[in-house]
């Protein structure tokens, strides 16, 4: 069987469920939490960076999934339309919670490789980059976890926002340049440069006899 079929059935069974979830049936969506909670679960921990609050707020997500599903009218992929719910209910939460800074490491990979390598900086540590992260406002880091960190395009992520393609395009190219500024002005960043302008012990200019 090709893949395509695997995908064309798999996608058959999903529209199912939601259909009968739309009718009423708890089974169903219970199904649906059971394929899609990892999904969620990786999204909204991404976005808090705390286990105990990712938890929370998956359980809110499907709950709310739950309250609209009537409304969901399949012009997107199901994980679209939950992707849009989590990255809301993140995006709602409340600014004094607790957060500790962690995102997935394939993030912090791909920034660490945009600052590696440049004139006078050394590659920011995986914990500074998510530091960095977390510093963003909550609608660039969300386009970032989006595009970054699940892989999707930007116009997957314009709708999972709620806008348009060009603002999640303009949203990461802002957070990208705000990264670089966090990362190259790093103290151990600032003081390399100065260690590669100062001239090496007994080689500076000399002095007229």
């Amino acid at each position: 069987m090709s893949d395509l079929v695997k995908a064309s059935r798999m996608a058959d069974a999903e529209s199912e469920l939601v259909l009968q979830s739309q009718k009423g049936d708890p089974a169903a969506f219970e199904e649906l939490v059971r394929q899609h909670q990892r999904m969620v679960h990786a999204l909204t921990y991404r976005m808090t960076g705390s286990l105990a609050d990712a938890e929370d707020l998956a359980q809110e997500t499907f709950l709310r999934a739950y309250e609209q599903i009537g409304s969901f009218r399949g012009n997107a992929r199901f994980s679209t339309w939950l992707y849009r719910i989590a990255i809301n209910t993140c995006l709602n939460w409340r600014q004094s919670e607790a957060r500790r800074y962690a995102l997935y490491a394939r993030a912090a990979t791909e920034l660490a490789a945009q600052t590696d390598g440049r004139e006078g900086h050394s590659a920011a540590p995986v914990d500074e980059i998510q530091a960095a992260l977390m510093k963003l406002p909550a609608k660039q880091r969300a386009a970032m976890v989006l595009t970054i960190c699940e892989g999707l395009s930007h116009a997957e992520a314009a709708h999972a926002l709620g806008c348009s393609e060009t603002t999640v395009s303009w949203r990461v190219f802002t957070a990208k340049r705000k990264l670089k500024r966090l990362l190259v002005s790093r103290p151990d960043a600032s003081a390399l440069t100065r260690q590669q302008k100062a001239p090496p012990a007994g080689e500076g200019p000399a002095k007229q006899p």
